[in-house]
């Protein structure tokens, strides 16, 4: 089975997190099957991280949402500017909003090479 529906994944990441007390909103909804899902964390301290859909990798049959960190507490207007020039590649896309003061997200991540 494939991973499942961006509509119902973006559902559950903004319950668990407001379950958790992080305040998280869809701030753009996508296409509700297979819409690509990108998160902006705004880490209250004036930076934002962006994570966006890491390149294909097999995982088996149980795969999930893998993620890549594109940027790290960085200038909000670099992760807005990097939304926006995706939106208007790929209008189908999800934004989800995070406030999270740690860096834990609690998705998946590709690990990152080592430079």
């Amino acid at each position: 089975m494939s991973s499942f529906r961006s509509d119902l994944w973006c559902m559950a990441f903004v319950r668990r997190h407001n379950d958790m007390g992080n305040m998280c909103v869809v701030a753009r909804r996508g296409d509700p099957i297979a819409g690509q899902i990108f998160i902006e964390v705004d880490h209250l301290d004036g930076t934002r991280s962006l994570f966006t859909p890491a390149p294909t990798v097999s995982r088996g049959d149980n795969a999930g949402q893998m993620f890549q960190r594109r940027f790290e507490r960085v200038e909000p207007a670099k992760v807005r500017e990097r939304i926006d020039q995706e939106i208007s590649f790929d209008p189908d896309l999800w934004v989800l909003s995070i406030d999270l003061r740690g860096d834990d997200l609690g998705i998946d991540l590709v690990r990152e090479p080592k430079g």
